[in-house]
């Protein structure tokens, strides 16, 4: 079987340009019942999995150990509002490069921004946000797709091996080079993350420390 990475290539970089995120406005703006959410997040998501067919957007049992890990405030008399939504959706994003752990430490200042009035800097408002940095990235991170891929041309050019292995070799470089990268991305997001806890257990530390003197 002959590789042809150049189609494969364009191919992945087409399929990145139909990327289709959730916007605020599709959201139901009334609560609905867990059925009508693993549906609604189903159907929106399911083009973003590996294996549309088979894998598993969301569902029952992921929303209730979402609660039950304090990411999720439970729903009100069985339903869940837009605000459930909004953080349902960060999760999913976030599940797939960190743990628990961070995704709590992530999502705890949106819980306090859960049910605010319009008025205030509400989950709407920091989805909005969060949705219009998504889509002006687009764009930059397909650039650098495509130099990462140019620059993984460049190597295993003067080996004396077929041109099939050569392009075997070559995609191997440019995996090689997407991988480094979501690898020092990841780190640094879990450096930033370590640094919050950090100062909040400082803060609790002050907070105990002041109320004994008080005392």
């Amino acid at each position: 079987m002959t590789i042809d990475n150049d189609d494969l290539m364009n191919s992945i970089i087409a399929s990145l340009g139909r990327i289709d995120n959730i916007s605020l406005a599709e959201m139901p703006n009334i609560d609905i019942y867990m059925d009508q959410l693993t549906t609604f997040m189903d159907e929106r998501l399911k083009k973003t999995t590996r294996h549309p067919e088979t894998d598993k957007i969301l569902t029952k049992t992921m929303i209730n150990n979402y609660a039950k890990n304090n990411l999720l405030p439970p729903p009100v008399r069985k339903k869940y509002s837009k605000d459930h939504l909004i953080l349902l959706v960060f999760i999913y994003y976030m599940k797939n490069i960190l743990s628990i752990n961070d995704i709590q430490t992530m999502i705890e200042p949106l819980k306090a921004r859960f049910h605010v009035s319009d008025d205030e800097l509400n989950l709407s408002k920091i989805y909005s946000t969060a949705y219009d940095l998504q889509s002006e990235e687009l764009e930059p991170v397909i650039e650098d797709l495509k130099k990462k891929y140019a620059r993984s041309l460049k190597t295993f050019e003067d080996e004396n091996i077929s041109d099939e292995e050569r392009k075997r070799m070559q995609m191997f470089s440019f995996i090689t080079l997407l991988s480094y990268d979501v690898y020092v991305k990841k780190l640094l997001i879990e450096k930033i993350l370590d640094n919050v806890v950090d100062n909040q257990e400082k803060e609790k530390a002050k907070s105990k420390s002041k109320d004994k003197k008080d005392k």
